[in-house]
């Protein structure tokens, strides 16, 4: 289909060399040298492209902007200048300009831009004839798909949720383990009483028992008050334990007796206590070599994997990739009271090919930031920021859970130290025993895992 651009700059040189090497027998160039005279060849042409000097007359390049946009929301403009003020280009980009470019780079930039530009009006015009896409009422929930897997996983789900059974949830990280866990909390007797979730990688081990069962007043340095824990708060509900794998071998066995016995005691306290709580398991760890190695219990592994739902992938199901991104584009519409934005199919077509190693979730912040930078109402391939939370690894090659959190550990000992000028002392500590703890007591190896120097370990133990 032919196309046309528009360029507006007071310079006839400029125009001449503009015209000369943009025309093509697909592409046809109109010009004119000043702001009036180009919105009149704009709204009487149509053209797809704009390309505008900034310092124009009688009004500047972003009023002209401004205006194209209010004469069509999805107008593709691309404004240049010698030497562009910071905060117009700013401005510009934030009206929704395609792009501002430096005129001296020009004979290298501007017909790889025009190129792109072109290609995402076409993108657009295309979406304009499309049929229109569904629209979601789901809540909260994403527990979309139409894969053979994940219709499995939804039949797994009502089947168990008649049940009062353990259940164990596997899948990669970001896979919407979580979000399983709740729908069956929903679709059960239980689904007017608590649901409180629960992550054990996300506690150090030394706070992780108190939170589960409490502790009374007195038990452990700090321990002002007598705290009731998680599964006194969630009687009658369900307890959803995510990152199992990463729990310790002690609060194990008293998962165990809960389980077993449906009793328990607070930290510090003799008190039997009873309940009755539903729990539910997650891991993205192999749980099954974890006990032939001695670091998960065998008993409790059975009595947790009584029914097992495992999540794939996003990379094995691409075909729910587009209902979840037009699931996600709509929440955000609604959530933020802002226009309902539309994906073109070469946006679905990248999402597609990609490989998504931080799953749904990944996808949902790809999408998140791809409305934030959109300059029209049609995202285009070229609006989806795909890799920026992860970098994708072979899939041969498996993650480092060691290597994931000891990068963790120091990120956070950064933010610590940085929140203020007096040091956190508390994230400190915490940090330095679960650096103790990964390291086998070594503080040498401990104190290099942090990054600091041996004498700066100690003080962080408060020795």
């Amino acid at each position: 289909m032919p196309q046309s651009i528009l360029i507006i700059d007071p310079e006839s040189d400029f125009l001449e060399w503009a015209e000369r090497h943009l025309s093509t027998s697909a592409v046809s160039v109109f010009t004119a040298m000043n702001a009036e005279e180009g919105l009149k060849k704009f709204v009487a042409e149509k053209p797809d492209l704009v390309i505008a000097e900034f310092h124009l007359k009688p009004v500047n390049g972003l009023e002209l902007l401004k205006r194209l946009r209010q004469t069509d929301p999805n107008a593709m403009v691309v404004l240049s200048t010698g030497f562009p003020p910071t905060n117009a280009v700013i401005e510009a980009m934030k009206l929704g300009a395609f792009d501002f470019l430096r005129k001296e780079t020009l004979p290298y930039d501007l017909r790889p831009v025009v190129e792109s530009a072109l290609k995402s009006r076409e993108a657009l015009m295309s979406q304009e004839t499309a049929p229109a896409e569904p629209t979601f009422d789901l809540g909260d929930s994403v527990m979309i798909g139409r894969s053979q897997a994940m219709q499995s996983v939804f039949k797994i789900i009502g089947r168990v949720s008649r049940s009062e059974a353990a259940v164990m949830i596997t899948g990669e990280s970001g896979c919407g383990k979580e979000v399983v866990a709740r729908a069956i909390q929903r679709y059960s007797l239980r689904a007017t009483k608590p649901f409180v979730a629960i992550n054990c990688a996300a506690i150090p081990e030394s706070l992780l028992e108190s939170e589960l069962f409490g502790h009374e007043k007195g038990s452990f340095t700090g321990a002002t008050a007598m705290r009731m824990g998680r599964f006194e708060q969630c009687d009658g509900g369900t307890l959803f334990l995510d990152e199992i794998g990463e729990m310790p071998m002690h609060v194990q066995t008293k998962i165990l007796r809960v389980l077993q016995e449906g009793e328990f005691s607070r930290v510090g306290g003799n008190e039997t206590l009873r309940t009755d709580v539903r729990i539910i398991a997650a891991t993205n760890r192999n749980l099954e070599k974890e006990v032939e190695i001695g670091r998960f219990r065998e008993d409790l592994f059975y009595r947790l994997n009584v029914v097992r739902v495992h999540l794939p992938p996003l990379r094995e199901r691409p075909e729910d990739i587009p209902l979840l991104s037009r699931f996600f584009l709509d929440r955000l519409a609604k959530k933020k009271n802002n226009p309902r934005l539309r994906f073109a199919e070469d946006a679905y077509a990248l999402m597609e090919s990609y490989n998504w190693p931080g799953n749904v979730r990944e996808l949902e912040n790809t999408i998140q930031r791809a409305t934030v930078l959109a300059s029209t109402d049609v995202l285009t391939g070229r609006d989806i920021p795909l890799g920026l939370g992860i970098a994708p690894r072979p899939e041969n090659e498996t993650a480092s859970p060691a290597l994931t959190h000891e990068s963790a550990i120091q990120h956070l000992l950064d933010a610590a130290v940085s929140l203020s000028e007096a040091p956190v002392t508390w994230i400190e500590l915490l940090l330095a025993q679960e650096a103790l703890r990964r390291e086998g007591g070594n503080a040498m190896n401990a104190a290099r895992l942090l990054a600091v120097k041996p004498a700066a370990f100690k003080k962080l133990l408060g020795e």
